[in-house]
């Protein structure tokens, strides 16, 4: 059950399906990135996913290993796409993604922080 949920959890970040996305998350869900240690409610995290998907075209997710762990997945992957001046992203993580009662309630993301600084200001540009 977890894993089918993740799928659709990448499905909706590719398609940048943001109601997709808020219906798998738990509404108390935090998510939280190894280079800022902060925990980002819902609302925070889905203004940066459609922030993402401004700025890089062709988002796509490459697994590279999906794990059922006793309560969610731990899943390895490479984000991809190109940003709007046609530079290509290619960032390397690992995500572990709590499940409960049928929701992501949990994700601690692990990321190369400069490749993440490029698409992170990609995104800042469109927003200003």
């Amino acid at each position: 059950m977890s894993e089918e949920l993740v799928v659709r959890f990448f499905a909706a970040l590719e398609d940048g399906d943001i109601a997709a996305l808020r219906e798998i998350y738990a509404p108390d869900a935090v998510i939280w990135h190894n280079d800022d240690l902060i925990e980002q409610p819902v609302d925070e995290n889905l203004k940066v996913l459609q922030g993402l998907h401004r700025a890089v075209s062709g988002l796509h997710y490459e697994i590279i290993r999906r794990v059922p762990a006793p309560d969610g997945v731990l899943q390895q992957h490479v984000l991809r796409g190109r940003l709007r001046g046609g530079a290509e992203v290619e960032l390397h993580a690992a995500m572990y993604l709590q499940v409960r009662d049928g929701h992501i309630t949990r994700i601690e993301e692990y990321l190369d922080s400069g490749k993440r600084a490029a698409i992170k200001a990609a995104r800042e540009a469109l927003s200003v």
